[in-house]
């Protein structure tokens, strides 16, 4: 883990614990003034912000892993907490996907993958990142439901009227996903 990490991870245990003193689970003698309710929500922005930029900025924490096949025999499912993990497509069909970064980063790259036909992409994140590399000769159709947290999508718009189309549906609770194309 690098310095960056650690301390992000001590931003969020500072902001439950906070958390904590103000539902009354215990008392910590700390003032309660305007902070009472700003202080955590800062901190554990900070801390995630300090967790998923160290795990997308330092491309060796990746931990490279082959493409899961899902029950069916298409549609993956990627986990990932408490690390980083990445799945590339090499040449494979891609027949939809949910991911799910709980405390860590996950990337999938798509830029050489077969899409055959329109897909979805779920998205689940808590306190984690996804980035999401996709070909240029899809259209990306992005929904997001978060709470202290977004989705950044950075593709260029398909002009072909006939290409497929990428449904991508994230939901963030103080995480985030990035989609570049």
């Amino acid at each position: 883990m690098t310095r960056r990490t650690i301390i992000g991870i001590i931003f969020i245990v500072a902001a439950l614990l906070k958390l904590a003193d103000m539902w009354g689970v215990f008392h910590l003698n700390w003032d309660h003034s305007w902070t009472q309710y700003f202080g955590p929500l800062l901190l554990l922005y900070i801390g995630a912000e300090l967790v998923i930029y160290g795990f997308n900025h330092n491309p060796s924490q990746w931990l490279h892993r082959p493409v899961p096949q899902g029950e069916d025999g298409k549609r993956i499912c990627c986990a990932v907490r408490l690390g980083a993990d990445e799945y590339v497509y090499q040449g494979e069909t891609f027949h939809g996907a949910r991911l799910d970064a709980f405390c860590g980063g996950l990337r999938l790259d798509l830029c050489n993958a077969v899409i055959s036909e329109d897909e979805e992409i779920d998205i689940h994140t808590f306190l984690g990142g996804v980035e999401l590399l996709v070909p240029n000769n899809v259209n990306v159709i992005v929904k997001s439901h978060s709470f202290i947290g977004g989705v950044s999508d950075e593709t260029g718009k398909c002009i072909d009227q006939g290409a497929r189309t990428l449904h991508i549906t994230a939901s963030n609770f103080l995480g985030g996903v990035t989609v570049k194309g």
